[in-house]
């Protein structure tokens, strides 16, 4: 598998992180009477703005390292940004992009560019959670894991379930939860403690109740924060939703189920429509010259399992076209060629991946150059974002190792996509550290104030998931996605009816009931195909869109919400 190439945090980095900072000690018991008097600084913020994305300005929030004893051990600082509505006031929308992990102070001026009307009477505020540093300025935390901890071998396949490959595979999880739970801010980096500080932001911008979009695991923190703070939370979007009412490891538990339907009933049929000659016409065909890739590349020093996370997670455009080139490079040097394929339709969009993924034009892009590409460049340490098993092993109890064990024998056969191999590569399987706090369910008070949107065929976070939260928090609103197989819907999507129905809501105060809009055509595709799965309702009938507005910006955005939200390659 790849190596990550982020840098090892300097020690000056990390000292702004755990900025001390001088605030003023009350004798009261409320936690936030010690942050409350802090005045917000707003200026130039550390990221470089997207093209066509509005400016933002940013400001620095003083929080406890730890909210249960706020009086004890260092400050930390979090990162908002913000881009004042261009009209009349009518709040504060705090956006969160996911992750968990996720920066998200540059979504403000992308969101505010691409939704005018929300821009309009929404002071939008992006944040960079505790844990992930400063956007465009300090380094997110990261766990160091030594390279001599994992296994030295690069033809990894979880598909061989002897006990020496099973063995192998159990050195990357083990060594992650190791290294994560070494880091000392690891205990302090979890959905309870960024909840708090949401709502310390909430006081600072002088808002009654704080309005929230928040796409993947950013729907599992809104939810929390609304169960802790429910006078506190007003309309709440919870875009590509796990189930919040439920466990948030079940939503990466369901990624072999998710991911095996996306790959078989959309993905496979779209690239024998674009890609006939290559793959085949059919998806039985398309099926059996993906494992004849498979080989190939094993045999080019590419890992199995490296292969197959390649089609894991795919929740954005950009991910499908990276997906097809990897797929159809393999089909050729597995048919002997050694010269790149540049005959589509979608060569444009090739020749961008091929260029960001593989440094070269798709003109230059051989069989050979993807599979050097893919093959194991070792270090001396891999480095993995602590807050991503932080947050996610350290919300609520893990299971053990032999749990995810027999799950990966029941979803293996099932789901081989990725079934064989998830159930052996979950560090929380690992996670020793108990919980600190209790994250309550939703309650009802809230519940009218929900909206849940969820795409039928997202491959990050199931549609399942969404509908148990849903159903378990009875007065929540559903927004289905009918055939869509991406990972994040409102707002850079480019569906009309998706963005009709979220903006009504935020702006008019006027929710939706349970309902389910049409998906938008595939790339390089004028019209949708429907597939079986999960939805049954008819989407409702809406007018044809012109085409979107800021489209660069729109798929980079998107692809952006499905990489931090992506499965750890």
């Amino acid at each position: 598998m790849r190596r990550s190439t982020a840098a090892v945090v300097p020690a000056v980095v990390t000292a702004l992180v755990l900025a001390v900072t001088t605030v003023p000690v009350s004798a009261s018991t409320d936690p936030f009477s010690r942050y409350a008097e802090q005045k917000l600084s707003w200026g130039a913020c550390a990221f470089a703005p997207q093209p066509d994305a509005l400016p933002a300005e940013c400001a620095l929030v003083t929080v406890p390292r730890d909210w249960a004893a706020p009086e004890s051990g260092r400050d930390l600082v979090v990162s908002i940004s913000r881009v004042a509505a261009s009209g009349e006031h009518l709040g504060s929308l705090l956006l969160n992009p996911g992750g968990p992990g996720g920066q998200g102070t540059s979504l403000a001026g992308e969101l505010a560019a691409v939704q005018p009307q929300l821009h309009e009477r929404y002071a939008l505020i992006g944040m960079d959670p505790r844990g992930t540093g400063q956007e465009g300025g300090t380094a997110p935390e990261t766990c160091e894991v030594p390279i001599d901890r994992l296994s030295p071998r690069t033809d990894l396949d979880a598909r061989d379930r002897s006990a020496g490959s099973i063995a192998e595979h159990l050195k990357l999880p083990r060594a992650v939860a190791e290294a994560c739970q070494s880091e000392a801010l690891a205990p302090f980096i979890t959905t309870w403690q960024t909840a708090h500080d949401m709502e310390l932001i909430r006081i600072l911008l002088g808002e009654s109740q704080l309005d929230y979009l928040g796409y993947s695991y950013g729907t599992w923190l809104g939810a929390k924060y609304a169960s802790l703070f429910p006078r506190s939370a007003g309309k709440m979007v919870l875009d590509s939703s796990v189930d919040f009412q439920g466990r948030l490891q079940a939503a990466f538990e369901a990624w072999p189920q998710i991911n095996q339907r996306l790959f078989e009933e959309s993905f496979l049929p779209w690239m024998t429509r674009q890609f006939p000659e290559e793959v085949g016409a059919t998806t039985e065909e398309a099926a059996a010259n993906w494992e004849r890739a498979r080989r190939f590349f094993a045999s080019s020093g590419t890992s199995p399992d490296q292969f197959d996370t390649i089609f894991v997670g795919m929740g954005s455009p950009l991910r499908w076209v990276l997906g097809a080139l990897v797929f159809v490079l393999g089909v050729r040097g597995a048919n002997g060629a050694t010269t790149a394929a540049t005959g589509s339709a979608l060569a444009p969009e090739l020749d961008a991946r091929s260029r960001e993924a593989f440094g070269v034009p798709l003109a230059s892009l051989t069989p050979a150059t993807v599979a050097r590409a893919l093959a194991d460049d070792p270090q001396d340490y891999r480095l993995v974002p602590t807050t991503r098993y932080a947050v996610a092993c350290g919300d609520q109890p893990t299971r053990s190792a032999a749990w995810y064990k027999r799950l990966s024998d029941q979803q293996g056969p099932r789901y081989p996509l990725y079934g064989w191999q998830y159930g052996l590569s979950e560090p929380c399987a690992f996670w020793s550290d108990a919980p600190r706090q209790e994250l309550p369910s939703l309650p009802a008070e809230v519940a009218g104030r929900v909206l849940v949107v969820q795409g039928e065929l997202d491959p990050q976070t199931g549609y399942e998931q969404a509908r148990s939260a849903v159903r378990a928090a009875p007065g929540v609103s559903l927004v289905s996605v009918a055939d869509s197989p991406f990972h994040g819907q409102y707002a850079f999507e480019g569906n009309p009816c998706v963005d009709g129905m979220v903006n009504v809501f935020l702006l008019r105060n006027s929710r939706p009931g349970n309902v389910t809009c049409p998906g938008v055509p595939l790339p390089n595709e004028t019209e949708v195909h429907p597939v079986p799965g999960p939805v049954r309702d008819s989407p409702v009938a809406v007018a044809t869109a012109a085409q979107s507005p800021l489209p660069v910006l729109r798929e980079s955005v998107r692809a952006k919400i499905s990489d931090i939200n992506a499965p750890l390659r």
